[in-house]
């Protein structure tokens, strides 16, 4: 039986983490989130924690922003000075992508992994969104920040997320060209979008048989 990946890339406050975790309970498949960085620590030995740096790291990087770094699929040597590098962390991330995808069916939020993963048969590729006023509405439930200190948050969040797709892909997070199905959560409720996609699914042959009595 083939196996099938759901990526989920989402704008800050959209809920796509929610919808993610609804959809693999719902399909009864695992959900990797931060879990990636686990695994890649395990894969390469290098300690968990240069994992979690490397994204707080990058933030504030101005080369990181400009500069682009494409992923081709290498891992670079132990021998190499590069060995921890922001880049080689991210190659390392990529790699445990791949394999699960060989291993399981998953759902996988955020790294890129829409990119990672386009060239393996089964694999649905979703943006989640919605307008700022409701992102903020969202947010606003779990935070004691001003409307405006959200806002100017959401913002820094998502370019944070588009430029770290830019740096490792070349293209563009918010281009919807990149994705399969874009959802907007204002107008869809999450119970309905994990019915949209369950829909695709069925229409993907290889992955049709896991859907039998889901």
């Amino acid at each position: 039986m083939e196996k099938y990946v759901i990526t989920i890339a989402r704008g800050y406050g959209s809920g796509g983490r929610t919808m993610g975790k609804m959809l693999a309970k719902e399909l009864g498949i695992n959900f990797y989130d931060r879990e990636i960085l686990r695994l890649a620590s395990d894969d390469s030995g290098i300690n968990e924690e240069l994992f979690a740096r490397a994204d707080e790291k990058l933030k504030g990087s101005i080369l990181y922003k400009v500069a682009k770094n494409v992923y081709k699929g290498e891992l670079i040597p132990p021998d190499s000075d590069k060995f921890v590098s922001n880049d080689n962390l991210f190659n390392y991330q990529a790699k445990v992508l791949k394999e699960l995808a060989q291993k399981e069916s998953y759902v996988v939020i955020g790294r890129c992994a829409d990119y990672i993963l386009k060239d393996q048969p089964n694999i649905i590729r979703i943006f989640v969104h919605a307008p700022m006023e409701h992102c903020i509405d969202v947010v606003e439930d779990m935070s004691s920040m001003s409307r405006k200190e959200i806002e100017q948050f959401i913002l820094k969040t998502d370019k944070y997320r588009s430029d770290y797709y830019n740096h490792y892909t070349g293209k563009d997070w918010n281009d919807a060209r990149n994705y399969d199905l874009c959802l907007n959560t204002k107008e869809i409720s999450f119970e309905k979008g994990v019915e949209i996609v369950k829909s695709c699914l069925l229409y993907t042959s290889d992955a049709a048989d896991d859907l039998i009595g889901v």
